[in-house]
């Protein structure tokens, strides 16, 4: 009998640890055991996806001239539209060159705005840019959510002397 108990203990254990295994699977599956705090599924951006969005965009220019570019970065439903990012583009005196979500915005000075905080975001990014801070935090309505305020991260580059431009995801509510 002593040879046949831990051949028990262990077929008991196994049978366990099965039982244990397959529950936790189903309820996986059932999605009873998620995080609660990750965001919905398809409303996630990486930090990397919003780099190497911008960083095409970066390359666009390059590849087609700044008017070339600008006119798609305007485009609503052009290649720098997908999903909730876009690219929009400013000058380092704060004139609007390129806004898909807000094309009544494309050639107006925003830098003195208070509306929506566009005048501290565009001083804030103008001296991150500079500096060569390309992450952002804001607090920005979201053109594509019932315009109401929420946490942004932006992230923007320069692409000459003359301008720069950026893209972000939105975080949620505003604290």
């Amino acid at each position: 009998m002593s040879q046949q108990y831990p051949y028990r203990m262990m077929r008991s254990l196994f049978a366990l640890l099965s039982v244990a295994f397959l529950l936790n699977l189903s309820l996986i599956s059932a999605g009873c055991l998620q995080d609660e705090t990750a965001p919905p599924e398809g409303q996630y951006t990486s930090n990397e996806t919003l780099v190497a969005f911008v960083e095409d965009a970066v390359a666009y220019v390059q590849e087609n001239g700044k008017e070339g570019a600008l006119e798609e970065f305007n485009n609503p439903e052009g290649l720098f539209i997908r999903g909730e990012l876009y690219i929009y583009a400013y000058d380092f005196n704060g004139t609007t060159l390129a806004h898909p979500v807000n094309p009544e915005k494309v050639g107006v000075n925003r830098l003195n705005e208070t509306e929506d905080g566009v005048g501290a975001f565009l001083v804030a990014m103008n001296e991150a840019i500079r500096s060569g801070e390309n992450f952002h935090r804001i607090e920005y309505i979201n053109p594509l959510h019932n315009r109401t305020l929420e946490s942004k991260l932006t992230y923007a580059v320069q692409v000459d002397d003359d301008w720069w431009l950026g893209s972000g995801i939105y975080m949620g509510p505003a604290s």
